[in-house]
């Protein structure tokens, strides 16, 4: 039995004509490293999507799991003025999902998503499936296309 969370994201994703494989891991995968540990693959093949306000607008960034966002960066690339990392209740308010378990697509209202180019190391990602307890491996090309993410430079220059 699937969350209704992810539920709701299964069923988004077959509108963009995804089946998802989707991995439930009981004792959660609410951080990166918790995911690569969780799939058996490297930290950097983690698509964390992180919810930020870039003013007053949300945008999601997706990164890989070893790295982090640049907020100047991340403005200059959306054309604000400043970013910066969104509270719970507006990372839910804006994707409809809880933090920790966002995926790239299937918010109840178009959010900009951009994806940094540091993800492009892999072919294949691991991406969050609505909740902190689900996830599934995408091809990373079809995650760009689901997510109508533009790709970009926001990481910051050291890997965490």
């Amino acid at each position: 039995m699937l969350p209704d969370a992810t539920v709701r994201f299964l069923e988004a994703a077959a509108r963009l004509g995804l089946d998802p494989a989707i991995h439930h891991f009981p004792d959660g995968t609410k951080t990166s490293a918790d995911a690569a540990a969780a799939v058996g693959c490297e930290l950097s093949a983690i698509a964390k999507s992180l919810v930020f306000m870039a003013d007053d607008q949300p945008v999601v960034a997706i990164l890989s799991g070893d790295r982090r966002v640049d907020p100047a960066k991340l403005a200059a690339v959306v054309g604000a003025e400043s970013a910066r990392r969104a509270t719970l209740d507006e990372a839910r308010h804006a994707t409809g999902y809880a933090a920790g378990g966002t995926p790239a697509f299937g918010y109840p209202a178009p959010v900009p998503v951009v994806i940094d180019r540091a993800l492009f190391r892999h072919d294949e990602v691991w991406s969050a499936a609505g909740t902190p307890t689900t996830v599934y491996p995408i091809e990373l090309a079809a995650l760009v296309a689901a997510s109508a993410a533009q790709v970009v430079d926001v990481a910051l220059e050291e890997s965490t």
